[in-house]
């Protein structure tokens, strides 16, 4: 920036901010909610409305690993798929609006033989792993008619999963319910329609010339994420985050909102509150138009409408595509960035972003509070692991 423009900027400055959050998805959004309650002030920008990316879909599944080959990964977000629930709870106590939670199940149709075997032995790994305090969660194994009347008799064959961890949330829902306990407070300032363009010593840089002064800054904007990234990181031989294309579709059907989630052969099937069933969702990493429907999304729709028969009919009220950050490890990246003890990231989650965001924004709004590093997070999760794997060294 010329001399000139510097000071500019700064003139148009605004006091220093505690934490500067750039993205106003699911992740920016718990992040500046965490940061509240350790008392610190947050400026929360958002180049687009907030909660109008990736987290402002459709599907809400929230899906627990698998319980077998238990390790540190699979233990911290089966810790996190049963904290939401108090953490929702205490959101909508808050703010009086509902996200559209519950913790309905999930049902996994068996359609080959073997995998009756596998499941029952998955059942007794449940036992052992799925537990919290005085709660156990269950993968228990049922046969070919524990959901007679719900699917289509064919689909299930050779029984059935019905697992009591899974669960689900309204996207759209939760987005919302944040994004009012945050402008609730006088402690928080929310802006729309603001793109930073890099981070230049303690200080945003926008679009309009404009500068937001911070102490600290999260970068959380999704797959957008690597430009701010990769500025700071210097050139990577391989990118650090991709978008990945999703499609889902909203349909209207009268169905019981308890009815539990159905996953078959990357399908998801969503009943949510409402009449509403939520169908999705494809994983693309090739694609011409990101926001654009097609025919992957109509044949899922199809293939719903096979599995469930109160969906044969049920008029498609909505249909849905939008890009999905995914970092190059596969895990999400949270923490400060190499050699910048004030800039963090928090981004990569792709699937799995709705059920764990509280969590990682919990412990990196805790570190940045303390002034340490994180800790508490798988090591796959941070940003030097993900930036190793793109090609960093450090400089």
């Amino acid at each position: 920036m010329a001399e000139g423009d510097k000071h500019r900027a700064a003139s148009r400055q605004s006091p220093a901010v505690d934490l500067l959050v750039i993205g106003g998805g699911v992740m920016g959004l718990w992040a500046a909610h965490h940061a509240v309650r350790a008392g610190l002030s947050v400026h929360l920008v958002d180049a687009g409305r907030i909660g109008s990316g990736a987290s402002g879909g459709l599907l809400g599944a929230l899906m627990p690993h698998m319980p077998d080959r238990w390790n540190g990964k699979k233990q911290f977000q089966f810790e996190a798929l049963v904290s939401l629930e108090e953490e929702i709870n205490a959101l909508e106590a808050a703010t009086g609006l509902s996200t559209g939670y519950r913790r309905s199940g999930r049902l996994i149709p068996l359609p080959k033989p073997h995998l009756s075997e596998i499941a029952l032995g998955h059942r007794e790994d449940a036992r052992a792993n799925w537990t919290a305090g005085e709660r156990q969660f269950h993968w228990n194994v049922h046969g070919a008619g524990f959901a007679a009347g719900l699917l289509a008799e064919d689909v299930a064959p050779f029984g059935l999963v019905e697992d009591t961890l899974a669960a689900r949330v309204s996207p759209r829902g939760l987005t919302a319910v944040l994004k009012a306990a945050l402008a609730a407070s006088p402690c928080v300032k929310l802006s729309e329609g603001v793109s930073v363009l890099r981070l230049d010593h303690g200080q945003a840089i926008l679009q309009d010339g404009a500068g937001i002064a911070f102490g600290n800054a999260v970068i959380a904007n999704g797959h957008r994420s690597r430009d701010l990234i990769e500025a700071i990181a210097g050139p990577l031989g391989k990118p650090v985050v991709v978008p990945v294309k999703g499609q889902a579709a909203l349909l209207a059907a009268d169905l019981d909102p308890a009815t539990p989630v159905v996953y078959l052969d990357g399908l998801y099937i969503v009943p949510h509150e409402g009449g509403r069933v939520a169908i999705g969702s494809t994983s693309e990493n090739r694609f011409d138009e990101p926001c654009t429907t097609d025919g992957q999304l109509e044949d899922l729709i199809a293939k719903a409408r096979a599995v469930m028969p109160a969906l044969r009919e049920a008029e498609v009220v909505e249909r849905w595509a939008g890009l999905r950050p995914k970092a190059i490890g596969r895990d999400p990246m949270v923490g400060h960035l190499p050699g910048q003890a004030a800039v963090s990231v928090l981004t990569g989650g792709f699937k799995v972003s709705f059920g764990i965001a509280h969590r990682l924004s919990a412990a990196l709004v805790e570190a940045i509070a303390a002034d340490l590093d994180v800790t508490g997070l798988p090591e796959s999760f941070s940003p030097l692991s993900h930036l190793k794997e793109a090609g960093f060294t450090a400089r």
